[in-house]
């Protein structure tokens, strides 16, 4: 195999090498997310959740221990997804104390659900009890099926 040198200051390479510069500020213009989005996967990603399905409805819990109801919140948006989000704060420190050791998440959460189309936006509950959250959303009752109309036959 025949490896030739390329003189680093050449004029080919200065051209080359201001075309990937160029390149790579474009594509960090454009393609790179937001913070908004990167904080938002991150708080997504870091929520776990279990999704039950009853006969009647479904049932999404969520571990939140020390957090107050006025710290979560749950939307429906777009009609038919569900979110729940919010933000766990560090405690106050006092002086004189020095966290040791810190592993506690803290910062914000938030999980969204697509709904299915027999969803009951109108009626969902949330309860937050020992640090578990329970969210519960109501099924629609299934269509009835509709029944033959009878047609009156006339004598004319």
């Amino acid at each position: 195999m025949d490896f030739r040198m390329i003189e680093v200051d050449s004029p080919l390479f200065s051209t080359l090498r201001h075309m990937i510069d160029t390149s790579e500020d474009i594509d960090k213009s454009y393609n790179a997310p937001t913070q908004t989005f990167v904080r938002d996967a991150k708080a997504m990603a870091s929520t776990p959740a279990d999704v039950k399905e009853y006969p009647n409805s479904y049932v999404f819990v969520i571990d939140m221990p020390g957090l107050k109801s006025g710290d979560i919140k749950v939307q429906v948006e777009d009609d038919n997804v569900l979110t729940i989000s919010g933000e766990r704060k560090r405690e106050e420190e006092k002086e004189g104390v020095k966290y040791v050791r810190m592993e506690r998440r803290v910062g914000k959460f938030m999980r969204k659900f697509a709904l299915p189309e027999n969803a009951n936006t109108d009626a969902i509950s949330a309860v937050c009890q020992d640090g578990v959250l329970t969210v519960t959303v109501e099924k629609l009752p299934p269509p009835q099926p509709k029944k033959p109309k009878t047609i009156e036959v006339k004598i004319a």
